[in-house]
């Protein structure tokens, strides 16, 4: 069973970065995409970032796309999402998940997820 963990999370002011770490314990198939999600209180899980592991190709949400870059370390199955000019409204708990295949922006289609971390942006 692979385990996600989430890290990098924290309080900042507007227009500040921070970089987010999900550290997968064992390659979680052997075709499969990492994307970040977001949420905040009451709300459904937001797709902000996914990388399709094979090619390497990454997909963002409009409300991220030029902000936030996802990358990542093969030797240590390790994915980053990267988040520059913070705004109020990125404050959510970040996600860390993986599925089988292509990329897909909705949650349910994702089976494995990490407990999150906190990312609250002040103005």
């Amino acid at each position: 069973q692979v385990q996600l963990v989430e890290s990098g999370g924290g309080l900042v002011q507007a227009g500040d970065s921070l970089r987010l770490s999900c550290a997968a314990s064992g390659r979680p198939f052997s075709d499969f995409t990492m994307a970040w999600f977001r949420q905040l209180p009451g709300t459904e899980r937001e797709f902000a970032a996914a990388m399709y592991w094979g090619s390497g190709n990454t997909f963002y949400s409009d409300r991220v796309k030029g902000r936030f870059t996802i990358s990542r370390d093969n030797s240590s199955n390790t994915v980053f999402l990267q988040m520059d000019n913070l705004e109020p409204e990125d404050t959510a708990v970040y996600y860390c998940a993986t599925r089988s295949g292509y990329y897909s922006i909705l949650p349910n289609l994702y089976n494995t997820w990490g407990r999150g971390t906190q990312v609250t942006v002040s103005s």
